[in-house]
């Protein structure tokens, strides 16, 4: 029997004294049809079957199961702006399978950041991401009510005491950086000349440097060698938004991320257990004496319960710090150092101002002390509008457990007596990168413009009050007071239960890097400030990042 006889179809070819096609043809007229035919199918659901009323609008999309995740990844605040131009602050999109749901705006913002405990949960939205990095039992690996102890365990370590120690350490790290580091031959040679480096490659090593020698503790800048590095490099791999949305792929990169999770962990156990060791040489005694960095606050606590701390979960939290600090600080110092270079008036104006409060008799520069790096005001203001145009993180994730009764005057302002449900099972997501960008707010929205933050009846200043506290409310979560901050249009570090913990001392990393940069060197950028990279977990600038510099002239040296 022929091959054509089995496929009756292809016998009526035949006996009209047509070829019948061949099945490669067919095949692959199959293989294009079947998408197409998908495709259509979900538009023409969107057209023809009327939304759910009760449930916030779906934005409209093309393809089934990727939905909006290809203008959501390349450009997600031109995104969510777009939508909500049609939609208004609340409406869902479709994310790779997932049903976002965005609230915009202060009221927007508080839905999802102030949610309850019993409607939204952190953990779910991103247990899957960093508990392969962090390691199990801290940060989303716990409930809720653990992960507020150890926030409070950290907080311990961010004391004013060791925050008073730190700005000297991280001076000298930065100086002893600009004194080593290839790039910066130029100003080691002091002949005037001017030379280039990336701001995003050294902000990135001077963050680890400084966060190693401060928080971290001796033992850790100690070992900041190949191996560490290696380390770090792998586990950094595991933290991007492929791991965010697939966290379980046979791909080498998660198994190198699964294999330096658990040398991480061990390096840091080692140095615990060889600390306690000494202890019990020299003060016959276990318990480790107070080095005035993490490590010693953490292996100190106990929970409610009465349960100490175990070694391992001081690890895990203190590869948390490591890894969760280091995106953001490096890459805000990173945008900032950018803005300065491209802005010389706002340059030579932050030098000034070192002038002004530092100077010694022979004109030389002394190091600031914590209380007086806090008290100036330019300093800060450029740092804080470098965290307005560039939010380390765009967008804030819970995961609905319970259904989400959307207040009136989120869902339909004009009228309130509609209302919206969010179903237990979506994901619901606030932008503080389209709060802080928001024009019907912020004068010239896109410009990075320091001199905002001092006019004390701005916006910035009414944002910061709401964001602070000064103006808004404030909630002991289980760690401490802190501002609630949800419904402020400035949100650098989040809100509510999960703001970073790390602010205080972020602020103080940060500025005391800039501050000793600034008085070392005179930045110029040959092109404009590079735009954002949304490909990364924490939005990054794309290109080289290259800064021109040229070692100041400084009485006294």
């Amino acid at each position: 029997m022929s091959n054509s006889s089995s496929f009756p179809f292809m016998e009526s070819w035949t006996s009209a004294g047509i070829s019948p096609p061949k099945l490669p043809y067919l095949a692959t007229l199959f293989m294009i049809n079947i998408p197409l035919l998908t495709v259509a199918i979900n538009v023409l659901r969107q057209l023809i079957i009327p939304q759910n009323p009760n449930e916030p609008p779906v934005v409209f999309h093309w393809l089934p199961f990727i939905g909006s995740a290809i203008q959501y990844g390349n450009d997600p605040v031109n995104f969510l702006n777009d939508c909500r131009r049609k939609h208004g602050d609340v409406f869902t999109f479709i994310l790779l399978g997932r049903r976002m749901t965005v609230g915009l705006g202060p009221k927007g913002s508080n839905f999802i950041l102030g949610g309850r405990l019993a409607e939204v949960s952190a953990e779910e939205a991103y247990t899957h991401l960093t508990t392969p990095v962090f390691g199990k039992g801290v940060v989303y690996d716990c409930p809720n009510h653990m992960l507020m102890e150890q926030k409070k365990f950290v907080k311990v370590g961010l004391s004013t005491e060791n925050f008073r120690r730190y700005v000297g350490m991280i001076e000298n790290e930065v100086e002893e950086f600009l004194q080593n580091d290839p790039a910066f031959f130029a100003y080691q040679t002091d002949d005037n000349e001017w030379g280039k480096f990336n701001a995003y490659r050294s902000m990135a090593e001077i963050t680890i440097l400084t966060a190693a020698r401060t928080l971290q503790g001796h033992e850790i800048r100690a070992s900041l060698d190949k191996g560490f590095a290696q380390r770090y490099h792998d586990l950094d791999g595991g933290f991007t938004p492929l791991n965010f949305m697939f966290p379980n792929l046979p791909l080498p990169s998660y198994r190198r991320r699964d294999i330096a999770q658990k040398a991480m962990s061990d390096f840091y156990v080692d140095i615990i257990e060889k600390r306690r060791a000494q202890n019990r040489n020299v003060f016959l005694f276990d318990t480790l004496q107070d080095e005035g960095d993490m490590m010693s606050a953490l292996c100190s606590q106990s929970y409610r319960d009465g349960r100490a701390v175990t070694d391992r979960e001081v690890a895990h939290m203190m590869t948390a710090l490591l890894m969760a600090g280091q995106h953001t600080s490096s890459t805000t110092g990173a945008w900032t150092l950018l803005h300065i270079a491209a802005s010389p008036e706002v340059s030579d104006a932050l030098y000034k101002e070192q002038v002004e409060n530092f100077s010694n008799e022979d004109g030389s520069l002394r190091t600031p002390t914590f209380e007086e790096l806090r008290k100036l005001p330019l300093l800060d203001a450029v740092i804080r509008e470098s965290l307005r145009c560039h939010p380390p993180i765009h967008s804030i994730m819970r995961k609905v457990i319970s259904d989400m009764a959307v207040p009136p005057t989120l869902a339909a302002p004009a009228d309130e007596s509609r209302s919206y449900i969010v179903p237990k099972g979506h994901y619901v997501l606030a932008s503080p990168a389209v709060a802080q960008m928001d024009e019907s707010v912020w004068k010239d929205a896109t410009t990075w413009d320091p001199y905002r933050w001092l006019d004390p009846s701005g916006a910035a200043a009414q944002a910061l009050s709401t964001y602070d506290g000064q103006a808004g409310e404030k909630v002991d979560y289980g760690f401490g007071q802190i501002s609630k901050g949800t419904e402020s249009v400035y949100q650098p570090f989040g809100a509510g239960r999960h703001r970073c913990i790390g602010e205080q001392f972020a602020y103080l990393q940060l500025g005391t890097i800039i501050a000793t940069l600034v008085r070392q060197l005179e930045l110029r950028i040959e092109d404009r400030v590079p735009d954002h990279n949304y490909h990364t977990m924490i939005t990054q600038p794309k290109g080289a990042c290259i800064v021109r510099y040229r070692r100041r002239d400084q009485p006294g040296h």
